[in-house]
């Protein structure tokens, strides 16, 4: 499909800035059906995935938050931000002084919505780009890598890109609120977050998912 203008992703979307990471301001969806539906009708989106891009997911908040407390990590080197959808990871990888970040998403609305919010947080050096994980990993110190075992098939194909990019010498952490088909018994746990749900209904508190940012050893 052709480019997404930014025009649509700002026209679907409203700022936000999560209780957990407040330094960056997201575009996530007013309204996720009316988005869908948005999708179709303007843009000729065919996919039935959901726009995974225009929400706050609780493994991206985690790993910004862990980044952002943890500067070290990443300052001063190349990053790829794996599964960046709406781009919180890679945003707040470069408010924590990383050079370069890699945001690799395969939905063509995800790579606009990260240039989008780059430029909302005046985040330069992000690159938006497509599939990696059928190809080597990139040259870069770290990969962070949020709410990525979402599916057992997703997981066997990000597992063996994780630990090709390790073996390299990459620093590999990943975000992620106890999904089953992750393998916590290969991964070390560095930090736990209570994150609350970005859409809180009106007449209960927001839900919160007890997420873990992991360190593949």
């Amino acid at each position: 499909m052709p480019d997404v203008p930014p025009e649509f992703i700002r026209a679907h979307t409203r700022p936000v800035r999560t209780e957990l990471v407040p330094e960056v301001e997201l575009l996530i969806a007013a309204d996720v059906v009316a988005l869908w539906e948005a999708m179709e009708t303007e843009q000729g989106r065919t996919s039935t995935d959901p726009p995974f891009w225009a929400a706050a997911w609780p493994g991206g908040q985690a790993l910004a938050r862990y980044v952002l407390d943890n500067p070290g990590l990443v300052a001063g080197k190349a990053v790829l931000d794996l599964g960046a959808g709406s781009g919180l990871v890679a945003v707040a990888a470069v408010q924590a002084g990383a050079t370069s970040v890699l945001a690799s998403d395969v939905d063509p609305f995800a790579l606009t919505a990260i240039a989008v919010n780059a430029e909302r947080n005046a985040a330069t050096g992000i690159t938006p780009v497509g599939n990696v994980l059928d190809r080597e990993p990139p040259e870069v110190a770290v990969v962070l890598a949020g709410d990525v075992c979402y599916d057992r098939e997703m997981t066997d194909r990000v597992l063996p890109f994780l630990e090709a990019a390790r073996a390299r010498g990459a620093e590999v952490l990943v975000g992620d609120p106890g999904r089953v088909y992750l393998p916590e018994d290969r991964l070390s746990a560095l930090a736990t977050y209570d994150v609350p749900d970005t859409e809180p209904s009106p007449d209960r508190p927001a839900p919160i998912r007890r997420t873990t940012v992991w360190r593949l050893p």
